[in-house]
């Protein structure tokens, strides 16, 4: 004879349960969770109709499976549920190209020991606080990059999460240059080494605000990104890392932003490829780099830092502004009309 287990006793009708703090959380019994959410609720329990008797097993799955499905997953018999994050990150711009700059907002996380820190690819970016408990990382990409779905990791306040954007495509030209006998070759060791010394240059406070200011007044002859021949061979792993501004020889040549002379080089001193050269530190990672200058300038802070010229490898008188984040040569474009913040 099957025995009949005593109906449960419902819950009076109109009965308040208060509800406070999030996230979830599992009590350490076999049968029993406490589910709690953000911010003070109240659930009204109301008379049903019928209360059939269920064996107390199918009760706990029927409620485990329930709990899974409104609030995360059941494996293995324990509930995991996905902690609320103590910070919101912000990406801009939102539909980014190839060789822009991304910014990445960290709000929230003031709390947290150390700064917050932005992982892409492997790569760990620093960042930097902005004002009050937002941090702001920036991400560079190049003509080099794959397009498609760019993923970054996030590290904050003892927790990290992932976001994904989409990294469009862009057609960047083609060009060819023709240099003289001998010139294909220029460069030095000594050259090179101080150039990479540069880029990898990061300081803690920031020297520029808003949109970066025009270096030159000549008209661009040649933009960020083209790819190029020299003397009919294509150059693989190369993209042009920067602006140029053809103007005549001497015109004046301003810094974009407010910062800190950290290299000059001369082609007397070995800068055959680059010629006269001035790297400026607008601090937090970027970085200009003024190459084949005509002369180089004693300067006080917003002066003429140098002339236009053509030293190194160049083909006529020009002024190149390459412009640097992280290391990585970036379209200075979105730098010099919107600003990145």
């Amino acid at each position: 004879m099957r025995q009949q287990l005593p109906t449960p006793t419902p819950p009076r009708r109109g009965l308040s349960i208060p509800i406070r703090n999030w996230p979830p959380y599992k009590v350490h019994s076999a049968t029993h969770y406490a589910i709690l959410l953000p911010t003070p609720h109240t659930i009204a329990m109301k008379q049903p109709k019928t209360s059939p008797a269920i064996p107390s097993r199918l009760q706990r799955r029927t409620f485990l499976a329930m709990a899974g499905a409104a609030l995360g997953t059941v494996a293995s018999g324990s509930l995991w549920t996905p902690a609320a994050h103590a910070y919101d990150v912000t990406l801009s711009p939102t539909n980014p190209r190839l060789g822009d700059t991304i910014s990445v907002v960290i709000s929230g996380a003031a709390a947290a020991s150390t700064a917050p820190v932005v992982s892409v690819n492997g790569t760990d970016y620093p960042s930097f606080l902005v004002s009050g408990n937002r941090y702001r990382a920036l991400i560079p990409t190049s003509p080099l990059d794959t397009p498609g779905r760019l993923t970054l990791n996030v590290s904050a306040a003892g927790s990290s999460r992932s976001l994904a954007v989409n990294l469009a495509n862009r057609s960047f030209s083609t060009q060819s240059i023709w240099l003289p006998a001998g010139s294909t070759d220029l460069g030095t060791d000594h050259e090179f080494d101080r150039v990479a010394e540069f880029k990898r240059i990061v300081t803690p406070e920031r020297h520029w605000q808003g949109a970066l200011v025009r270096p030159s007044q000549g008209y661009v002859s040649t933009v960020f990104g083209v790819r190029r021949y020299y003397n009919g061979e294509f150059a693989e792993n190369y993209y042009h890392r920067g602006v140029d501004y053809a103007a005549a020889t001497g015109s004046p040549v301003v810094s974009p932003a407010a910062g800190t002379i950290r290299l000059v080089g001369r082609v007397v001193d070995g800068f055959e490829l680059h010629g006269n050269t001035i790297g400026i530190d607008h601090g937090q990672g970027v970085l200009s780099i003024m190459i084949h200058l005509s002369r180089i300038d004693f300067v006080n802070a917003g002066q003429v830092i140098g002339g236009v010229g053509s030293t190194g490898a160049s083909t006529g008188p020009h002024l190149h502004w390459g412009l640097y984040v992280n290391g990585v040569a970036v379209d200075p474009v979105p730098w010099r009309f919107d600003g990145v913040e």
